[in-house]
């Protein structure tokens, strides 16, 4: 068995729940450290960070990942246990295999490749690792970035091992991300019993309006390097329970997923616009995800690009579809940004799996995209 694939089992085999880290970080900092990186631990709050590099010079190249993972969901529909690394058809099953710690053991063992055979490299390899990426990533990358840049230190490029492949490995990777914002719309009405219309306020009523008018709503076309704006409600929640009242209140909470064609302040007055034509009487709150990003082609997407077609023969997909990622946080320092990883077709969901053959070629496509950064 590959070093890259006993690696990956024992990341697998660490029940790190996010934000728990569960000494995947210990592990990979063992590793590096016997490589000649130089480790750093930048915790904050109950969030546990690796900052691990080799060298002093620039570029920078840095991997970027995450060690924490999502619930398991109802254990009694995993066919094996998830915490149990079953190798089974050439897939390794366990939850984290493709989201991501299969990324994280090719990340080192690319490392190991690369540096047997060049250790006297130019430039420095850096190692950004967090254990807050699947919760609120408040103390995570977000925070490691704003010290770094604090103190001076730039990365150059960054690869972001999130799983980026569609239906094969490299026939896609991630050049940027939408923007991502959330709104939390409380209606206020009046409850009261449903026979007596003259004596309430349905906020459901007031409501059907305001989707219909927010659903129809062009947000704008896209461009080049972004489809359209797209909003989505993901909850609503109103009423007692029973059939004979009428709610006090409702409560929504709805996502957009814009372009760089809009700004979050943009957003905010067209949809507080389109609910004053209807309500005054309502709170909203807004989250702010992550802008907008892209990485336009250059140093890192020409060597991905020659190290996916030397890897599978073929030139990948250069897309910014999907959700957000850490390389939010990580673009808007001047970095260069893609994610490059296994196919995603079964992150979170139950028996989450990884090619092992996959892993090998993605440890491999690493090491060539060093070579062609750093030689």
């Amino acid at each position: 068995m590959s070093n890259t694939i006993e690696l990956t089992q024992a990341l697998l085999k660490k029940v790190s729940l996010t934000p728990e880290d569960a000494g995947c970080m210990d592990l990979m900092a063992d590793y590096l450290q016997q490589r000649g990186f130089n480790i750093e631990w930048m915790n904050f709050g109950d969030t546990k960070n690796l900052w691990a590099r080799r060298g002093t010079s620039a570029p920078v190249f840095a991997f970027a990942g995450h060690t924490d993972v999502v619930p398991t969901g109802p254990l009694t529909e995993w066919d094996t246990p998830p915490f149990e690394p079953t190798l089974k058809d050439g897939l390794i099953y366990a939850r984290g295999a493709a989201d991501m710690k299969g990324s994280l053991a090719a990340m080192l063992t690319a490392c190991d490749g690369f540096i047997a055979a060049h250790e006297n490299h130019t430039g420095s390899i850096a190692f950004l690792i967090t254990s807050d990426e699947e919760g609120p990533a408040t103390n995570g990358t977000v925070k490691v970035m704003q010290a770094l840049d604090g103190r001076g230190e730039k990365i150059d490029y960054c690869i972001v091992g999130e799983p980026s492949s569609h239906k094969t490995f490299g026939d896609m990777v991630r050049v940027g991300r939408r923007g991502s914002i959330n709104g939390y719309l409380t209606l206020n009405g009046k409850q009261g019993h449903v026979a007596y219309p003259e004596l309430v306020d349905n906020p459901i009523h007031a409501l059907a309006p305001i989707l219909a008018n927010i659903t129809a709503e062009q947000w704008d076309e896209g461009n080049d390097y972004f489809p359209p704006t797209s909003f989505q409600i993901s909850n609503i929640n109103a009423g007692t329970g029973v059939e004979n009242v009428v709610p006090g209140e409702l409560k929504l909470i709805f996502n957009l997923r814009f372009s760089s064609e809009l700004t979050p302040e943009v957003i905010k007055s067209r949809v507080t616009h389109i609910i004053d034509q209807e309500s005054d009487d309502y709170e909203l709150v807004w989250k702010l995800s992550g802008l907008p990003f892209i990485t336009e082609r250059g140093d890192l997407t020409c060597a991905v690009e020659k190290a996916l077609i030397d890897v599978t023969g073929k030139p990948p997909v250069l897309s910014t579809g999907g959700g957000t990622s850490d390389g939010r946080f990580i673009a808007p320092y001047g970095v260069q940004v893609i994610e490059l990883g296994p196919i995603n077709a079964t992150i979170h969901k139950i028996n989450e799996c990884v090619s092992v053959d996959d892993l090998e070629s993605l440890s491999l496509t690493y090491q060539k995209v060093l070579e062609n950064i750093l030689l």
